[in-house]
């Protein structure tokens, strides 16, 4: 197979072969410097014609609760009180700046997923 930008499903697919083939070779051959070329073309294809959007920040928090048996107590310190916890889960409230980097630092989280825009329920003026 000739090195070259993959540009259709079939070039995929055929590259794909390729890279299971080259798999097992051994490091710092010529295989395995045409296998890491081999992959980094396959993996910019796949960005462009796969793309993954960043998940919503407030379901990644209630997947990672889940995942991780926490609960919104647990998010407290980093988040703040628990009527500000409860504002931040139910969509009163967007999360600062603030509360992103602790969440981040604090629980491991990714801080480009959590600062995405989400939407935010209306809330009824009192």
């Amino acid at each position: 197979m000739e090195l070259k930008p993959i540009r259709t499903d079939s070039e995929h697919a055929e590259a794909l072969a390729e890279v299971e083939r080259l798999w097992d070779v051994p490091t710092g051959s010529a295989e395995s410097d045409r296998l890491e070329v081999l992959a980094m073309l396959v993996e910019a294809y796949e960005t462009a014609r796969f793309p993954i959007e960043a998940p919503d920040p407030i379901e990644f928090l209630e997947y990672v609760m889940d995942s991780r048996g926490l609960t919104r107590k647990d998010l407290e310190p980093y988040i703040g009180p628990r009527g500000r916890v409860a504002d931040i889960m139910n969509r009163a409230r967007p999360l600062s700046i603030g509360m992103i980097r602790r969440l981040s630092s604090g629980l491991g989280l990714p801080a480009d997923v959590l600062i995405q825009p989400y939407p935010l329920r209306e809330v009824a003026a009192a």
